[in-house]
């Protein structure tokens, strides 16, 4: 699996007199199987406009996206979201929820269940496979959110923002979760946050962006090892790839 992103931007129209919008120019970026992207950069700077073009609810004003050699033209199930805001059938139990997008292929119930219910157990969701989801704590309502992004089997993982709302302890938890999820998985994941501790924990590249305009002004392969432990955070290279990503923070600012 590979995504390219060729020189893509995009240019929101003008709004009530106002100048159109420069969102993102001239990303270049390529995503293969295996790899755990996160964009770091500040509020407004188009990581999300970014995702949405990953995504294919927006399209480029100039430039293109492949998957796999071929035009992303809109969305697809070989493309899965996991927003800040789950976005959960509140009507529905867990495993109702997990399946909601075989259903919606038309997938039988029981063939749609026997898929949920792996990433259910996978999650540590299995007692809870019944429960409606409003009764179910946030992190947990995040975990059935991840869920049913994984069901439908998808090449890319977009996750905007998925633990920002998680108090510190639950979002360290997640965190793990998260990975280990993509090690069992394999999934190719590109991953927004504004945490830079988050960032070097979880990705396997960062990528640095600028203010408005969005642009790509650093790439970093991590040095650090796939498998992960909290203490990490200690370690002089996580240390050192922090200062690099916060001064390439400040230098965009200084930009503007």
């Amino acid at each position: 699996m590979a995504l390219h992103i060729d020189q893509a931007s995009v240019i929101f129209p003008a709004a009530d007199r106002q100048s159109p919008t420069e969102a993102l120019r001239g990303i270049d970026l390529t995503i293969d199987s295996g790899d755990f992207v996160v964009a770091l950069g500040a509020s407004g700077c188009g990581k999300s406009t970014l995702l949405n073009l990953i995504a294919g609810f927006l399209q480029p004003t100039t430039g293109r996206i492949l998957l796999d050699g071929s035009p992303v033209t809109g969305p697809g199930a070989d493309r899965s979201v996991v927003f800040q805001k789950h976005a959960l059938m509140p009507w529905l139990n867990v495993v109702d929820n997990v399946a909601f997008g075989l259903k919606l292929q038309g997938v039988p119930e029981a063939a749609r269940h026997k898929v949920a219910d792996r990433f259910i157990d996978l999650l540590g969701l299995k007692d809870f496979r019944t429960a409606p989801v409003y009764k179910l704590s946030g992190g947990m309502q995040q975990r059935v959110g991840i869920a049913r992004a994984l069901t439908c089997d998808p090449k890319v993982l977009l996750m905007d923002e998925p633990l920002g709302a998680l108090d510190a302890l639950t979002r360290e938890r997640a965190q793990e979760l998260i990975l280990n999820i993509w090690d069992t998985t394999h999934k190719a994941v590109f991953f927004i946050t504004h945490s830079v501790e988050e960032a070097l924990f979880m990705g396997t590249k960062l990528i640095v962006m600028s203010p408005r305009p969005g642009r790509i002004t650093d790439v970093i392969d991590s040095p650090l090892p796939r498998e992960r432990p909290l203490d990490i955070r200690d370690s002089r290279e996580f240390i050192e790839i922090a200062h690099r990503v916060r001064d390439g923070l400040r230098a965009g600012h200084s930009d503007e």
